[in-house]
């Protein structure tokens, strides 16, 4: 039996996909404009989100839809601490706050497990796939945006235990495609997973007051220096 529901997630996503992209934050992001301390936020952020999308995934490991799309190796808490450690230093723990936007996704994710385990296909595709997707692309954007060295600050991106991402992918659609799932629950997981995206964006607004705030003084601070060096160069004139 095929449920054809990696086609129906792709088809049944694209306009919430392209919402995702159009976010200012996003859009910013995509650019070269990256901003180290919203950034940081993010991957705050995802922290908690990943930690329990994986939490639940492992829960419901045995469940009879869950099972079928649960890979350990693509886990990304373990990546996230890493990134979290470069960010924040040693004593991250202490420092990383769960956003309001943040908040409301983890506790869906929590409530989705607790009431309806499939759905989470829909948040494992949302993220994962995208993960998978982009995450090189994105990589380097963040690399040459916030100068940083090789391997620092960008373990999220990286994932060690698949060797062919793109196999990889095609073995996940694969197994979306054979769940064991009727027509009605295949349209509850899209449903789901647009939602997943809703949360995403809202997650990104919250950040994009903070990357205006810092362009903007960014902005001022170059404007003052050029003005103080001016001032000085008529004065030396004088």
């Amino acid at each position: 039996m095929s449920s054809n529901l990696a086609t129906k997630l792709r088809e049944g996503t694209k306009k919430s996909h392209s919402m995702a992209e159009n976010v200012g934050f996003v859009k910013c992001f995509l650019k070269g404009v990256v901003e180290k301390n919203s950034y940081r936020k993010l991957v705050g952020n995802l922290y908690f989100v990943y930690s329990a999308m994986e939490e639940e995934m492992e829960r419901h490991r045995n469940h009879p839809i869950v099972s079928k799309i649960y890979y350990p190796e693509l886990n990304r808490k373990a990546s996230l601490e890493q990134d979290l450690a470069y960010y924040y230093g040693a004593n991250w723990r202490d420092q990383v706050v769960l956003s309001s936007a943040g908040q409301a996704y983890v506790e869906r994710i929590r409530e989705v497990s607790a009431t309806a385990p499939e759905l989470l296909v829909g948040h494992s595709y949302t993220r994962y796939l995208g993960d998978l997707s982009g995450g090189q692309i994105l990589k380097g954007i963040a690399v040459r945006a916030m100068n940083l060295s090789e391997g620092e600050g960008t373990a999220f991106y990286e994932f060690k235990d698949i060797a062919d991402e793109k196999a990889f992918k095609t073995t996940y659609r694969q197994s979306m495609d054979e769940l064991p799932i009727d027509e009605a629950t295949a349209d509850q997981i899209v449903d789901e997973a647009n939602d997943a995206f809703g949360m995403n964006m809202k997650m990104f607004n919250e950040l994009e007051g903070n990357l205006i705030k810092a362009i903007g003084q960014m902005l001022f601070n170059t404007l003052t220096r050029r003005r103080t060096r001016g001032s000085t160069e008529l004065a030396t004139a004088e």
